[in-house]
């Protein structure tokens, strides 16, 4: 595979854009290029390949740490939905800038920032809207990565039930699909949606 060298920007520029310092963008830059497959990942820290220390993560080594990260479940389809989510040009690969830019998005954004990140990973096939069939993939993903050991356990229909029950929810005019306005509107009045969200940002 050739590996593809990236030099990111600036870190006064990355600080303008982010809300992190000058300080912890080092911080989080070390971590991005020294962290890799095999090795135990940084918090908050993604992969990054020891052989181009100024290059991009593949997905390839994105679900490989995921998968360390959780070792009882099938991490693998979360982490193609993620990768793609942070991928916000669809190059196939991820760079130092983009995984800030979603880090800080996630750790130090506004909510209303934060739930249309979210409704973006929801929107596996990017046309601007969430369907149920794609809001099921997503949670079906999160469930397959926390493995059998959760308790209780988990039937194989639960998935579906609980994304039942929150669609009917946010789809208002009942079309069949959740607009970006109808997700921000139904999360931030719906307490238990919101606690749900949280639950997801705590295994991103």
């Amino acid at each position: 595979m050739t590996m593809v060298c990236h030099r990111p920007e600036g870190l006064e520029q990355l600080e303008a854009q982010t809300n992190f310092t000058k300080k912890e963008l080092q911080v989080l830059y070390r971590g991005f290029k020294n962290v890799r497959p095999g090795h135990a990942p940084l918090c908050f820290s993604l992969p990054f390949t020891q052989e181009c220390p100024s290059g991009v993560v593949n997905e390839e080594t994105f679900k490989q740490i995921y998968a360390q990260f959780f070792p009882h479940g099938d991490a693998s389809t979360y982490a193609h939905y993620l990768f793609n989510a942070f991928d916000t040009t669809q190059t196939g690969s991820v760079k130092f800038e983009d995984f800030v830019t979603a880090l800080s998005i996630l750790l130090r954004g506004t909510v209303h920032e934060k739930l249309r990140w979210t409704f973006n990973l929801y929107d596996i096939n990017k046309d601007g809207y969430i369907n149920k069939e794609e809001m099921i993939d997503i949670v079906k993903a999160i469930y397959d990565m926390m493995g059998k050991y959760t308790y209780p356990v988990l039937k194989e229909d639960t998935p579906r039930q609980h994304v039942d029950v929150f669609f009917q929810k946010m789809d208002k005019n009942k079309d069949g699909i959740v607009t970006l306005d109808e997700f921000l509107e139904s999360c931030q009045e719906d307490d238990n949606i919101m606690r749900s969200l949280q639950l997801f940002q705590n295994v991103m």
